[in-house]
């Protein structure tokens, strides 16, 4: 049986664990909010954009298609895997890190190539796979100009033909507790042909619907990936709160069960001097 003196310390870690566990979940609730609103914001105008493409598109001439929607020979894909630079956050890295190698099981008859957006992404594949660029760095100063200059490389590497399609691998955001593994293709965009326009609109085109479509196809990627990595750091926050919160309940589960550990300890170390005393008392009276 451990000492007293030994479970008194293991009580007093476990308290000190819990400290921080309950601080780190204050915090991610706190940032949760910000970056939940962030994204909430965000997704209204990148549907509407998405909107916008499809109904100028509708009516344009399939021969004059952008050149990121034209669709080629499969030779080679890029994965932008988007996780976070820190831990502790349950199984949110993981399970981007999990479907990132199912896509490579998956696509292994191609050459594929992986942008990590976060240290742990990077950190999972800089040994075994081809890493296109370590763009974890965005995080330092989030916004969309930083993810811009990312998405602006990505999409000249297409253009260039250097990848045939590109995929975005993130966690979307449902709520504090919930987190989905999302895949996306993000080039070549999706333009479907001959389809009516969602909402009927008579559009009066200044200078001309192709370069309409050509400012807008370039915002439009950009603005899919910066709501990627919204609702990733949305679902980081979630993610750890949750995490911190069952850390912090199961630290005390095994605080209370030390604490009735080291009474009981404590009792039978007591009632042993009790029965120490009284043997020797007897003793002395028998003699």
């Amino acid at each position: 049986m451990a000492n007293l003196k030994e479970i008194r310390g293991r009580i007093t870690s476990i308290s000190s664990t819990m400290q921080i566990t309950r601080a780190m979940k204050m915090v991610s609730a706190a940032k949760l909010k910000k970056a939940q609103d962030a994204i909430v914001m965000l997704r209204p105008y990148s549907e509407k954009l998405q909107e916008l493409i499809q109904n100028v598109n509708s009516s344009s001439d399939p021969d004059q298609i952008s050149v990121y929607a034209q669709k080629r020979e499969v030779k080679k894909i890029l994965f932008i895997a988007v996780t976070s630079n820190r831990g502790l956050a349950g199984a949110f890295n993981s399970s981007i890190v999990k479907e990132l190698n199912a896509q490579f099981k998956n696509n292994s008859q191609y050459e594929i190539e992986v942008l990590p957006v976060g240290k742990k992404a990077f950190d999972a594949v800089r040994r075994s796979r081809t890493v296109y660029s370590n763009a974890s760095s965005v995080y330092d100063n989030l916004n969309f100009d930083t993810v811009s200059h990312v998405t602006e490389a990505v999409m000249t590497s297409f253009k260039e033909g250097k990848f045939d399609e590109v995929y975005l691998i993130y966690n979307k955001f449902v709520n504090a507790a919930t987190q989905e593994v999302t895949t996306e293709q993000l080039l070549p965009i999706s333009m479907p042909e001959n389809t009516e326009p969602q909402v009927e609109t008579d559009y009066i085109f200044e200078p001309n619907r192709t370069e309409i479509l050509d400012n807008l196809i370039p915002k439009s990627i950009k603005t899919q990936v910066f709501k990627a990595i919204l609702d990733s750091v949305a679902s980081e926050h979630g993610a750890r709160m949750t995490a911190m919160h069952k850390a912090t309940d199961n630290a005390q589960a095994l605080k209370n069960d030390l604490v009735i550990f080291y009474n009981k300890a404590r009792q039978a170390a007591i009632t042993n001097e009790i029965l120490e005393i009284v043997s020797g008392a007897e003793a002395l009276k028998n003699s």
